[in-house]
């Protein structure tokens, strides 16, 4: 082993080591499942919104996305980080002060149970579909986070993948049952900063190395299409195809997901202050908007870099996604200093990977044990057995997930996509409803929630591959009928009782 892998990886080391710390802090202030799953509504506005941000932007914002510009050209990742971009800025002005002030005034701790409180669901229903929709999306979303942790072992020293994406795991695991939400909310505090620092390291790196900005855009004018916008392309192609407005429409949906996303819903409801959600809402944008235009532009340097000799070509946009891990193995090969800023920018993808999965276990884990166990099943238990059910639920989530893990030919990027789409649409419509029409009564709220998860599965697998003006991202159309079905049926079915409009007009 050379000494500059010898550097990257005790830089790796004492990062990982870091976060275990974090979580063994945090444990010893952990002592009811709602410290551990909501960890006491005490975050501030930094850490609400950097610990927000760090949980939504997974590992696509250091692979995905740069991994997409390279291969495809700016098109479809500059629509889809619009699309974010927007989205993240409507869904604080909008949601997160009103979900702050309704879920401590109902005592909800769970998306599911807001939503089961909120309508007074005696059936059950509510949180049933709730809590069985963020276990299925969860588990391939948070086996996508495992992937890129295999991934960048494999890619940076050519370890075998299965094992370094298990032990990645384990880490993850290991803070997340320690320290519950609390730990995870500090760790992606401190995750969001080592994204941004791998981030501007890369770039500056990456530019440097190319030639220059002129060798940079020299290369991407090369490519037929490659720098507009209503183009669609890739390194591959002769020439550029069309990217109209269905396709234009269709990746800026992608905005739409944030109101139905439960790890970021769980962030706003955990705030301590709610008259601070607005300077967490200008940080959160801003470092959105930031970190996501780096990115597609990462991904216009590494094909520049392709050109120049300096680190392999790709064959595909899934391969790609290693952009940044070998520029990291590119720049460590300049010394010490350096391979320990290598290892330092690959600590950043595995923050990007960790502040996603992390909290994605806990919302997966609460679904299981809190929703389903606790209110679904009426299982009652003091706080330490709850406290236990609830790391163990951790640890079984995570152990389905690195079965889903174990391909590593899976695309990031295609995997976060439907997923996103299946929470987006499952929870987005009604929480709008639920927080701004007091009308909305339960029996619209089970409709739309069954009708925007069964659409996301019908429009992925049989309508979009029919193609043509079919071809729309499945969270649009989806979030579309869920919104008409909560429309229609509650209209079409009895009132809410009064005490329910009077809380809502309370809040």
């Amino acid at each position: 082993m050379t000494s500059a892998n010898i550097c990257i990886i005790l830089a790796i080391a004492v990062y990982l080591i870091g976060m275990i710390v974090i979580g063994y802090f945090h444990s010893k202030s952990t002592g009811s499942s709602s410290d551990f799953y909501l960890g006491g509504r005490k975050l501030g506005p930094v850490v609400t919104a950097l610990s927000t941000e760090a949980s939504d932007m997974s590992a696509y914002l250091l692979m995905g996305v740069p991994g997409l510009a390279l291969f495809c050209g700016v098109a479809e990742a500059s629509w889809t980080a619009i699309g974010l971009a927007a989205g993240t800025y409507l869904n604080w002005l909008f949601v997160a002060r009103r979900l702050r002030l309704y879920s401590a005034k109902l005592d909800a701790i769970t998306v599911p149970d807001f939503l089961s409180r909120r309508f007074r669901d005696k059936t059950k229903l509510i949180e049933t579909i709730g809590a069985l929709v963020i276990v299925i999306f969860f588990i391939p979303y948070t086996a996508s986070a495992f992937v890129a942790c295999g991934k960048l072992f494999n890619s940076m020293f050519g370890w075998d993948y299965v094992p370094t994406m298990i032990v990645s795991a384990i880490v993850i695991v290991a803070y997340c049952t320690l320290g519950g939400f609390m730990a995870a909310s500090i760790t992606s505090l401190i995750q969001a900063l080592m994204m941004s620092f791998a981030l501007i390291v890369v770039l500056v790196f990456g530019i440097r190395t190319a030639g220059g900005w002129g060798a940079v855009v020299e290369n991407a004018q090369s490519v037929p299409g490659y720098l507009s916008l209503f183009a669609s392309t890739s390194i591959q192609a002769d020439s550029a195809g069309s990217y109209g407005a269905i396709p234009i429409v269709s990746t800026l949906a992608w905005g739409l997901g944030y109101f139905g996303m439960p790890h970021v819903l769980i962030h706003f409801m955990a705030a301590k202050d709610e008259k601070q959600l607005k300077t967490s809402r200008r940080i959160a944008t801003i470092w959105v908007v930031i970190s996501l235009g780096v990115a597609v532009i990462i991904g216009l340097v590494g094909f520049a870099m392709v050109n120049a000799g300096a680190i392999e070509g790709f064959g595909s946009a899934s391969e790609a996604e290693s952009v940044i891990v070998r520029t990291a193995a590119l720049m460590s090969r300049n010394g010490a200093f350096f391979a320990i800023i290598g290892g330092l920018i690959l600590a950043g993808i595995l923050a990007a990977t960790m502040s996603t999965a992390d909290v994605q276990l806990l919302a997966a884990a609460s679904g299981i044990t809190h929703n389903l166990l606790g209110h679904v099943f009426g299982i009652e238990l003091d706080d330490k057995k709850n406290l236990l059910i609830a790391r163990l639920g951790v640890i079984g989530i995570a152990t389905v997930a690195i079965f889903f893990a174990l391909n590593p030919n899976s695309s990031i990027f295609r995997v976060v996509s439907f997923a996103w789409a299946g929470f987006g649409a499952t929870f987005g419509p009604v929480m709008l409803f639920a927080l701004f029409w007091k009308r909305c009564n339960g029996s619209g709220a089970i409709a739309g929630m069954i009708a925007g998860a069964v659409t996301i599965f019908l429009w992925k697998f049989l309508v979009r591959p029919l193609g043509g003006a079919w071809d729309i991202y499945e969270l649009l159309p989806a979030f579309l009928v869920a919104s008409l079905f909560i429309l229609v049926v509650s209209l079409a079915t009895k009132e809410p009782d009064k005490a329910i409009v009077k809380e809502f007009e309370s809040i």
